[in-house]
């Protein structure tokens, strides 16, 4: 699979998100209060998975240097803030990584990091899970699905196995419970939305517990949106409009209050600032400015401005919503109908 592909967005005609948010909510997309940094610290990853919307893999370069980090701990220091979430690529492939980390814990930050799984079994990382343990790193963890065959289709082969293998060993570094947290994350295998949020915890929960002993905190779902690898992926297999049009028609005004573009900031690899991570993979700067970097920005005057969106935001407010936290709402289906009149 080609890990360098171009960025790109599904090209579809159609309603803007602009105009079907202001359509139904009267206003347009600006930034509440900033409770969050999330960080993506390289693209180099030991998958290359099919829906992957950063077109991460083992090929790609591009990885966050130290001087870089020391910048965004210093701004972190002085923002005050309480929670960085870390993500890449798979983020424990910088060589920098643990050091980073613990340069956010001595400022008395929650730290979250977006792990692969299969990640802890590479060479060179068999202390991971108990580094992680150590410190208490919240993990969120990819497992999209608890069937072999799905997981291999998306992932590639062999990886739901290592996965399985991965979770047995942060079970017994004490993950899964109520002072070790391990998330686990589902995308859909294909062009449809995801299912009830807790319809799906409750089956990953049971399934895994019978068959392989394995115990998690919570499930977040997450939809694919239409970029990079995944808009690759629905063009090649002729969905790109229908997906699209799913997305559009399932528009859920109730999701707009919690998107994590409104309460949090992205960085990449560089330490260039964007409204959220998928902005960051398609290069799209924050509203009305230039590309910026982290430490040209001041935290309190982020707030109330206009968060950049283009066509692929409905695929956070589809349905049941979606971000780096999962479902935003739990029954979409009054909102998706109201919205539904609006929208062509």
């Amino acid at each position: 699979m080609d890990s360098t592909l171009k960025p790109v967005q599904v090209p579809t005609s159609g309603p803007s998100f602009a105009r079907v948010l202001q359509n139904n909510t009267g206003s347009r997309l600006n930034r509440a209060p900033l409770r969050e940094l999330q960080v993506n610290v390289g693209k180099r990853c030991n998958q290359a998975c099919s829906h992957c919307h950063v077109d991460a893999g083992p090929k790609r370069t591009e990885i966050m240097q130290w001087d870089t980090m020391e910048q965004i701990l210093d701004w972190f220091r002085r923002a005050r803030l309480a929670h960085v979430d870390i993500t890449g690529g798979a983020p424990e492939l910088n060589p920098n990584f643990r050091r980073f980390v613990d340069g956010f814990l001595a400022l008395g930050a929650a730290v979250t990091s977006r792990c692969n799984l299969t990640v802890l079994l590479e060479t060179g990382q068999d202390t991971l899970a108990r580094w992680y343990a150590h410190r208490h790193i919240h993990l969120v963890c990819s497992l999209p699905c608890y069937t072999e065959r799905n997981v291999d289709e998306q992932r590639g082969s062999g990886v739901f196995r290592r996965s399985i293998d991965a979770l047995r060993l942060l079970n017994r570094q004490g993950y899964g419970t109520d002072a070790r947290v391990l998330d686990l994350v589902y995308n859909p295998n294909g062009a449809h939305l995801p299912g009830p949020q807790h319809t799906l915890e409750a089956d990953y929960r049971h399934w895994l517990l019978e068959e392989y002993g394995i115990r998690f905190n919570r499930l977040l779902t997450l939809a694919n949106l239409p970029i990079n690898r995944f808009a690759h992926y629905l063009q090649r297999t002729g969905q790109s409009e229908t997906y699209q049009q799913l997305l559009v028609q399932a528009f859920n005004p109730d999701t707009v209050n919690d998107l994590m573009c409104r309460h949090l900031l992205s960085v990449d690899w560089r330490g260039l600032v964007y409204d959220c991570d998928f902005n960051q993979m398609l290069d799209l700067p924050m509203s009305g400015t230039r590309r910026r970097y982290l430490w040209e920005i001041q935290p309190v005057a982020v707030y109330g401005a206009p968060i950049a969106v283009d066509r692929h935001c409905f695929g956070c407010t589809a349905g049941s919503g979606s971000s780096c936290g999962g479902a935003l709402v739990d029954e979409p289906a009054q909102s998706v109908s109201r919205a539904g009149r609006d929208v062509a």
